[in-house]
């Protein structure tokens, strides 16, 4: 028995508590996301010089995939807000993993 469940087997922790903690972690990768592609448009105005077509297109590609994560985002902590929420569906999952790897490759292509 761990330390947060009583003799009946029943949770006497704050069941509120996982939802809020899940609702700022996706706050905060949402905010490191929009730095991380920030930086990746910066790069590909004042990196080398001008700007290639394909550090433009890159930089685009970064801009909608972090608009597709923050729709992702959105729609999960808004799910958090009551008291058991749903898991995480496979698409919601997938969409946020190809964000995170259209990412970086975005990172890849403007650094290359």
């Amino acid at each position: 028995m761990s330390g947060s469940e009583g003799t009946a087997g029943k949770r006497t922790g704050d069941q509120g508590a996982q939802p809020e903690r899940t609702r700022f972690a996706w706050r905060r990768t949402t905010l490191t996301f929009a730095v991380a592609v920030a930086l990746g448009v910066r790069e590909a105005l004042y990196g080398s010089g001008g700007v290639s077509p394909t550090e433009a297109a890159a930089a685009a590609a970064g801009v909608l995939s972090w608009l597709a994560f923050l729709v992702v985002a959105h729609r999960r902590i808004t799910a958090m807000e009551v008291d058991r929420p749903a898991a995480l569906g496979p698409v919601a999952a997938g969409t946020a993993l190809l964000c995170t790897l259209a990412v970086a490759t975005v990172g890849v292509v403007l650094l290359w």
